[in-house]
């Protein structure tokens, strides 16, 4: 795939979705490390439910550690790998007042030093929370860039270290918000809408699904925008 490709690509994913934003809700980094914490293994759905409870109750790092691990669980057995998620959170409540003075930081091997906190939940925190140009390539992203062409890989890093050179400088700021949304509502896994897709005459993948027989009424709508 060429730039000119690339380029057009990413202007028609802005055009559909010109403000892009993460489906997980918060109103501040530290809610947002928190919800992506959570994230792994389980839906956006899934965590803004669990934290729509927790967060009224704790949503500072020192009100996460008074509520404890036990008072955690309780907030958040609804989702997988909750015990583990819990123990993560307040270990990295506990470095953030430690060493942070109870503020999220903005540098990638801070936040890589707290417990829970790997690489993609890194990138996600720089991109969401402090406006870095990063790409946290989930499996949405993967899926996405290996099939259309737009930055073939083998691994997530891969993948990631090529969509930082070859996505337009323009459009880097937002295209990890645009690849996850393409992936989660219409490069879908396993029956790719590709007869609703805004950039299907540009995308490499070369079995594309035809429209179903019989359309349904209504279709979903694509987050920023109609389908």
């Amino acid at each position: 795939m060429n730039q000119q490709k690339r380029r057009l690509i990413f202007e028609r994913l802005r055009a559909r979705n010109p403000a892009p934003r993460t489906e997980l809700n918060y109103s501040s980094p530290f809610e947002l490390l928190v919800a992506v914490i959570l994230s792994a293994q389980a839906t956006d759905k899934g965590v803004n439910k669990a934290t729509a409870g927790l967060f009224p109750v704790a949503n500072t790092p020192q009100a996460m550690l008074d509520l404890g691990e036990d008072g955690l669980r309780a907030h958040i057995r609804t989702l997988g790998l909750f015990n583990a998620k819990a123990a993560s959170i307040v270990k990295t409540c506990a470095l953030l007042l430690e060493r942070h003075g109870g503020e999220v930081p903005s540098a990638r091997a801070s936040l890589e030093a707290l417990p829970g906190v790997g690489r993609k939940t890194a990138n996600v925190i720089l991109n969401t929370a402090f406006g870095h140009p990063t790409l946290a390539v989930d499996t949405h992203i993967f899926r996405v860039a290996n099939r259309t062409g737009l930055a073939p890989g083998k691994t997530p890093l891969e993948v990631e270290q090529k969509l930082l050179r070859l996505v337009p400088k323009a459009f880097l700021q937002d295209a990890h918000h645009w690849l996850i949304l393409h992936g989660r509502y219409v490069c879908l896994a396993r029956k790719p809408r590709c007869w609703e897709c805004p950039i299907q005459d540009l995308c490499d993948y070369g079995e594309k699904s035809p429209p179903p027989k019989a359309l349904p009424n209504s279709t979903p709508a694509w987050p920023g925008g109609e389908v």
